[in-house]
């Protein structure tokens, strides 16, 4: 029976949500829109999304892009969310809930295709904090500053929209795969390009109880714990199914506001309340249309030289050797990152007076970005005027250090096979360590729920 696949899934973590799709009517090429924690330093791509959206309706006027956190309307931004999400409810804009996890194909301007499967993730099954040992955990380092934002924007709305995505180590491709392989020859609940340029999305509702049935049974198979102390060599039973690679702060910001709603609920309501719940996509981190991508560093309001002049001696006192070597061009330092020589990390700088590479022998963090970001912390600390942004692209950060007082950072990517072994053996990565793909690949918001019962 349906309900008992459905009861089976909830043991690892994870639900069929009631998806809410918008009506035939509705434009999704306006209606989708890019996750709101891209383009931070870039707003005009926003600009350009609105003035392309119009008056149409849009997930772009049920979000809050982070490019405008700093403008100090916040609270009535908020406020204009929250009414249009009611509105989107009463006004026809949606199509009637569909109790289905939906498949996604997702074609962006790089991969022909990448995979992925939305589900609700129970709450409390994940754990962004350090130590985590829940079902689900933050693959990187959450910034607690971030998080106010967006359980803001969460508090009080009616409406979840997801740009959350999680990973699964399934190189067996038995848990997404197979329904992919079904449903190939059916047509699409929806199919829509992305603007501007990203490509296009489609997705399948997954709601046969025959399936729902395989899926827990392929996600079960994951999370045994005899399976998971042999493929990854460890002795401990807290089985790392599912690994936050994108949308963290949202989900952690989900988690918190949980914690607070569950308080006041008994114990029949913490089961059902949909606030327990969060949408993401799942995606296998082998599938080959997911690519990671480095998250590069920009520094803003500082003296380039000064900042490098710092270096060595920083790291000097962190017990490490680090030197400077100029380089040609940027495109010859990107070439460099790919093949550091054995035991030294490699970064890479560009500013308007140069670029060169960073080699860093006995390092004190286990990867590149990590020994970094405490040097970067450690400087801007020091110039309350100074400010760092994490960029997608490298042609973004060359851009954007070409102004004064600027500086990029380059930092090599993370095999994203090493990704579940590094989480599980050594925690959380450092914060913005890897990106799923290039800013124009991340998760568009298309789909709803509702968390307010």
């Amino acid at each position: 029976m349906f309900a008992r696949a459905v009861a089976e899934l909830r043991p690892l973590a994870v639900d069929v949500p009631e998806v809410l799709l918008p009506s035939p009517g509705v434009d999704l090429e306006r209606w989708a829109v890019v996750a709101c924690d891209q383009y931070t330093s870039q707003r005009d791509y926003w600009d350009r999304v609105a003035e392309h959206v119009g008056n149409a309706p849009s997930t772009l006027h049920l979000v809050l892009p982070e490019a405008y956190l700093g403008d100090g309307d916040e609270a009535a931004r908020v406020a204009t969310i929250h009414a249009r999400m009611r509105s989107c409810l009463t006004d026809g804009v949606f199509a009637p809930a569909r109790r289905a996890a939906l498949l996604v194909d997702r074609e962006t301007p790089c991969v022909p295709s990448r995979r992925g499967l939305l589900l609700a993730l129970d709450l409390e099954g994940y754990d962004y904090r350090p130590g985590a040992r829940t079902l689900a955990r933050a693959t990187e380092a959450t910034v607690e500053e971030r998080l106010p934002a967006r359980v803001r924007v969460r508090d009080g709305a009616p409406l979840e929209l997801p740009h959350v995505m999680v990973l699964i180590d399934d190189p067996g491709r038995t848990v997404i795969e197979p329904l992919a392989e079904a449903l190939a020859a059916a047509p699409p609940l929806y199919d829509t390009p992305l603007w501007p340029d990203a490509g296009r999305v489609r997705g399948w509702a997954v709601d046969d109880r025959v399936a729902l049935g395989r899926l827990g049974d392929a996600l079960a198979a994951l999370a045994r714990p005899g399976a998971f102390r042999s493929r990854y060599g460890v002795e401990s039973d807290d089985v790392l199914l599912f690994a936050v690679g994108d949308g963290n702060h949202s989900l952690a910001a989900a988690r918190l506001l949980w914690e607070r709603t569950r308080d006041g609920l008994d114990a029949a309501a913490r089961e059902t309340h949909p606030a327990r719940f969060a949408l993401v996509e799942l995606v296998n981190v082998h599938d080959p249309g997911l690519v990671f991508e480095p998250i590069h560093r920009v520094v803003f309001d500082v003296d380039p030289a000064a900042l490098l002049d710092a270096l060595p001696g920083w790291f000097a006192e962190q017990g490490a050797r680090c030197s400077l070597e100029p380089a040609r061009d940027d495109a010859a330092l990107l070439e460099r990152l790919r093949a550091p020589a054995p035991g030294t990390q490699v970064a890479a700088f560009t500013h308007t007076g140069g670029a060169g590479l960073i080699s860093i022998e006995d390092a004190p963090a286990n990867l590149p970005v990590g020994s970094l970001q405490a040097f970067l912390d450690a400087q801007v600390a020091k110039h309350p005027d100074a400010s760092i942004d994490y960029i997608h692209g490298d042609d973004v950060v060359r851009s954007l250090a070409s102004g004064p007082s600027r500086i990029g950072f380059y930092l090599p990517v993370l095999p994203k096979s090493e990704l579940f072994r590094t989480v599980i053996v050594d925690g959380a990565l450092p914060r913005k360590t890897f990106s799923m793909g290039e800013a124009a690949e991340k998760r568009f918001y298309l789909e709803a729920r509702r968390i307010l019962p």
